[in-house]
């Protein structure tokens, strides 16, 4: 794809979101199909005065290894991967798939035991990440497949993808700042509260929401994702201190391409205690169990990005839309407040727009899917 979006995005993910300075060392994570921006990214990189390489990987790949992996190859941990993650000063990943549904009829175990085995990896990452010592973004690379997905062409979803990240704009980097000081007057103002109550209406297939989160302000920290580490980017979110009630989420919540139909989470003292799916639930239970921390809350979060209006089946873009909540189940970020440890970290949203509300300490805040301060995202 021969787009000059891809350079403006290429600029953004470099010189924005992930400051690359002289000397740093850049890994490129990405499918090999999302070679044009591979090498905007990697030129960019040069210009920046980085040291670029791209570490390749496949579906293809991964489609032979979970039909080949022994019991031992599932629990390998790749020396290489992690002397990766231990080394590098920026990480740049691209999701490009070719099939996302190419893991569907794996056994879910087998997912789970290869997602354990990685838990140093990713309890590696989050921690550098955590202490500044590694930046890092993903982002989305439009393929056939994920256009599919959100059942739309090609072309549209190529729209889709690139006005989410403002890049449709003359400067997309000073569009993004301008959000960051929004949201920052949101998190300012969660930041000085304990409890956040998340409601939504039943409906003719659920029960509804109703969903009380501890977010002690002297333990749970509000971060501000404006396009530093998700690109495109748009939520405040905080590790959560605790976590009761129970949440229908309206959207299937989608994981290695698996899609959940219809879940129910029910949590008390911050853990899952009653799950159910009207898809795919046998692949909800083992995600859950795979660990100790899987049941657990790991975040808790309002998606702010009033540019992304549709569900696409596509995590990066579905927690952000703007109006909704999302929540984690499995690893939590330290910088914001969790020490939950887990290979799994799961979001799975939840409409607001609607009739839902969110109040913190008791004050409603947001209703109907916006904000009621006007001076906030979405106004």
């Amino acid at each position: 794809m021969n787009d000059p979006r891809l350079a403006k995005l290429a600029d953004v993910l470099v010189n924005y979101s992930t400051k690359v300075k002289k000397g740093d060392l850049v890994a490129i994570n990405s499918d090999p199909v999302a070679m044009p921006l591979i090498e905007a990214v990697y030129k960019a990189v040069l210009l920046a005065g980085g040291h670029p390489f791209w570490q390749p990987r496949g579906d293809s790949l991964a489609d032979l290894f979970f039909e080949h992996a022994t019991d031992d190859q599932l629990k390998f941990l790749n020396p290489i991967s992690m002397h990766t993650v231990e080394t590098v000063d920026v990480r740049i990943g691209f999701w490009a798939d070719v099939n996302t549904k190419s893991l569907s009829r794996i056994d879910p175990k087998k997912i789970a035991k290869q997602r354990v085995a990685n838990t140093p990896f990713m309890t590696t990452f989050m921690k550098r990440a955590a202490e500044g010592d590694l930046r890092w973004v993903g982002t989305q690379y439009p393929t056939l497949a994920s256009a599919q997905d959100a059942e739309m062409s090609l072309a549209q979803y190529e729209k889709f993808v690139f006005e989410a990240g403002l890049l449709h704009l003359a400067d997309p980097a000073a569009a993004w700042q301008e959000i960051h000081e929004r949201q920052q007057r949101v998190c300012d103002y969660l930041q000085t509260k304990d409890e956040i109550h998340y409601q939504a209406p039943p409906t003719d297939k659920h029960d509804g929401t109703d969903l009380r989160v501890n977010v002690d302000k002297s333990k749970s920290i509000w971060i501000n994702c404006s396009g530093g580490e998700n690109f495109p980017d748009g939520e405040v979110f905080c590790g959560p201190q605790g976590a009761d009630g129970h949440v229908n989420y309206s959207f299937p919540a989608v994981y290695n391409g698996r899609e959940v139909e219809g879940v129910r989470l029910e949590f008390k003292d911050n853990r899952v205690v009653n799950a159910s799916a009207t898809k795919n639930e046998e692949f909800l239970f083992a995600m859950l169990d795979q660990d100790a921390g899987a049941r657990t809350m790991g975040e808790i979060a309002i998606g702010t990005n009033y540019s992304i209006k549709e569900f696409s089946k596509n995590t990066l873009f579905d927690e952000k839309i703007g109006g909704t909540f999302h929540a984690a189940c499995g690893a939590g970020y330290p910088e914001s407040g969790s020490n939950n440890e887990s290979a799994l970290h799961w979001d799975m949203v939840c409409d607001l727009r609607t009739g839902g509300t969110i109040k913190a300490d008791a004050e409603t805040f947001h209703q109907d899917g916006h904000f009621l301060n006007k001076t906030w995202p979405g106004n």
